[in-house]
């Protein structure tokens, strides 16, 4: 008896998993939507952003208004192995 129903399994074995892999998947989904959040925060577009940016800088286009590029700390100690920092 087991010989045929294997046989029989085999040979329509893609018509038995697609109803159980469907019966699956919609359940997976349910759950996934009752669980998770669905919110996604509204973030601005790349092209709203550049047309911001770009009204800023029109907006200063007076040379003497430039804002200086200021450093923390020295470029060249920013990334220095352990070996070559002051001991202090």
């Amino acid at each position: 008896m087991w010989p045929i129903v294997m046989a029989l399994v085999r040979r329509n074995a893609v018509y038995i998993t697609l109803p159980i892999a469907g019966v699956v998947g919609f359940i997976g989904y349910n759950i996934e939507s009752w669980i998770s959040d669905k919110y996604t925060p509204y973030s601005p577009s790349i092209q709203e952003l550049r047309a911001k940016r770009l009204t800023e800088e029109s907006l200063n286009t007076d040379a003497a208004n430039v804002e200086k590029l200021r450093l923390s700390s020295p470029v060249l100690e920013r990334n220095l192995s352990p070996s070559l920092q002051p001991k202090t």
